[in-house]
């Protein structure tokens, strides 16, 4: 009884240590297939008030914590009929087809910078209101986000 009883003690720790590499090796390779696409969240987005009725700008930041990039292919809001992508290259204004997102990266949408561009507007947005957004991304398809209008002169801190 006494020879089962010591195998069996000797056998245990080996069993457990098998089934920890087991669920270690599955959880390895959960890992390596979350790490396979783009995972996105959008932060810090905000629409200054329009000093004009009909034009805009909007600003936001997509971070991609997944191992895949993604493009913002487009962007629609009911507030506007025709949103652009712009990039600024020195003082010069350029539209731009789709924006990176690198993996492991971010994307900023910022003054002077890479932003978004909103003609035809259905309204002058007030300081206040929240405008929903929809992100068209070539990968993680559509985002929805809410945008709320901040002062002219905001400049967001950090």
């Amino acid at each position: 009884m006494r020879k089962t009883t010591t195998a069996t003690a000797a056998a245990l720790p080996l069993l457990l240590a098998g089934g920890m590499l087991l669920v270690t090796g599955c959880q390895s390779e959960k890992n390596a297939l979350a790490s396979d696409k783009p995972e996105l969240s959008v932060s810090g987005a905000y629409l200054p008030q329009p000093a004009m009725p009909d034009m805009a700008a909007a600003y936001l930041t997509v971070k991609n914590d997944g191992g895949k990039a993604d493009q913002l292919t487009s962007v629609t809001s009911p507030l506007s009929g025709d949103i652009t992508m712009h990039t600024t290259e020195g003082s010069q204004m350029k539209h731009a087809a789709k924006l990176e997102v690198p993996a492991k990266g971010e994307l900023k949408l910022t003054r002077g910078g890479t932003h978004l561009m909103l003609g035809k507007l259905g309204h002058k947005p007030k300081v206040g209101e929240k405008i929903e957004f929809t992100l068209h991304f070539a990968t993680t398809g559509a985002v929805k986000v809410q945008v709320p209008v901040e002062s002219t002169t905001f400049r967001p801190q950090g």
